[in-house]
């Protein structure tokens, strides 16, 4: 069941939410507290209250623990596509990390940081199904965490055959992309160029561990995004499935339409 719209706690809502759109309240700003909007509104703190409960849940304000209610910050979104993983950005050209800038003449730079978790671990049945092993087969498991401008945006984790990535950049858990072209060129490098690629993407609430690995405020889903990297012979060369906080990407596609 939906709130009244003309209930006091909705009428603290959209005043608030007006002022945040409009700019009286920026990003960071401290909300008045439950108190004063009680005394502002003549309604109960309760009522107060579950207007800051329902702004937070619609993913305007954070709240801190004895602190108060604030406008949440922005953050920059990415548009993701196809173009991410075009050839030309790891085939030909040198990737530097932990560099925030523009392409260059003879080198991309990787915006934002990873953290990596490599370990050799027995694949369960989606990871099994993708590589083409039986359930338990040792495969490598390549977990990262992506942070822009120190915030969190997304978290990655790949698999791999060992007897593909065995002695590579892959399987080095050192911060930051995989060798100096990216795990693409990695890959490429061992005789399994990337050809194709499957994703599935599917938006859920997020498990408590992501809420607080992503930082994500109450009430913002994130975007799962399964991928199968195959070469042109249709080898599978990878298997990944990433979890990226929903506000701070946007996903486009352009493609002819079949037929």
């Amino acid at each position: 069941m939906h709130p009244d719209p003309q209930s006091p706690a909705q009428r603290i809502v959209a005043d608030l939410r007006d002022d945040i759109a409009a700019g009286r309240l920026p990003a960071g700003a401290k909300l008045p507290s439950v108190r004063d909007l009680a005394e502002r509104y003549d309604v109960s703190r309760s009522t107060a209250s579950k207007a800051l409960i329902l702004l937070r849940n619609e993913g305007l304000v954070v709240t801190r623990h004895g602190s108060g209610a604030y406008v949440r910050e922005a953050y920059p979104i990415r548009r993701l596509g196809p173009d991410r993983y075009a050839r030309h950005r790891w085939e030909q050209t040198g990737v530097e990390a932990f560099a925030t800038g523009v392409p260059g003449s003879d080198s991309t730079r990787q915006q934002g940081h990873q953290t990596q978790d490599v370990s050799l671990v027995a694949a369960d049945e989606p990871v099994a199904a993708a590589l083409g092993v039986e359930v338990g087969s040792p495969v490598y498991e390549r977990a990262r965490v992506m942070t822009r401008d120190g915030i969190p945006t997304h978290t990655m984790t790949s698999y791999y055959l060992p007897a593909h990535v065995e002695g590579t950049p892959l399987v080095d858990p050192s911060p930051g992309i995989a060798g100096p072209g990216g795990g693409f060129r990695v890959l490429a490098d061992r005789g399994l160029p990337p050809h194709e690629i499957t994703e599935d993407i599917q938006a859920r609430m997020p498990t408590a561990e992501e809420t607080l690995l992503l930082d994500l405020p109450s009430g913002e889903p994130v975007v799962e995004v399964w991928r199968v990297t195959r070469t042109a012979g249709g080898q599978v060369v990878e298997y990944a499935r990433g979890v990226h906080a929903a506000s701070r990407f946007v996903w486009s596609y352009t493609y002819a339409i079949p037929d």
